[in-house]
């Protein structure tokens, strides 16, 4: 890969790694694991981006012929210049990411579907533990009509046993 290849895929992942809503991402987090794992895969991302802005960013210093010519001789400094110059780098042509584009795209969406149905259960789940809290509290002084209320269901199978004279014995 050129030097210039090379600067552009450096600038191009430290513009990815700013779109990157990392605390968004920790508030979802819920265990102590996730949360290591998830510091682990922060600090591998920051180190490989700060490689990629220092090392591979900044473009090699030419080559001071001249300097070589009066410490060697211009002989050998035009031989090695002259091998210098014919080497050619092969560009890098990606293969992978056509590949697998698709296949991540597709589990970028599963995520989001996921992720939706995730919140709409922990939603659900929330609005139990609350109803559960409430009825925790009253559970002492609250009468057989007041539960039934909240839950006709039972009170129907209630009265269907009774009705069928199934007294559970």
């Amino acid at each position: 890969m050129s030097g210039n290849g090379v600067k552009k895929v450096a600038e191009m992942a430290a513009k990815a790694g700013k779109g990157i809503d990392w605390s968004g991402m920790a508030k979802l987090l819920v265990s102590e694991e996730a949360r290591k794992e998830f510091a682990t895969l922060r600090r591998a991302f920051d180190d490989v981006n700060h490689q990629l802005e220092t090392k591979f960013s900044q473009e090699p210093q030419p080559i001071d012929w001249e300097y070589y010519r009066k410490g060697i001789g211009s002989k050998v400094v035009d031989m090695y210049k002259e091998a210098y110059e014919s080497i050619e780098i092969p560009k890098y042509v990606d293969t992978v990411t056509p590949q697998y584009k698709p296949k991540f795209d597709a589990l970028i969406v599963e995520l989001k579907e996921a992720e939706e149905a995730s919140l709409k259960e922990s939603e659900r789940i929330q609005k139990e533990l609350a109803e559960l809290q409430e009825l925790k509290k009253k559970i002492s002084t609250m009468t057989v009509d007041e539960y039934f209320e909240k839950h006709p269901q039972l009170k129907q199978q209630f009265d269907d046993e009774i009705r069928n004279d199934n007294w559970g014995y």
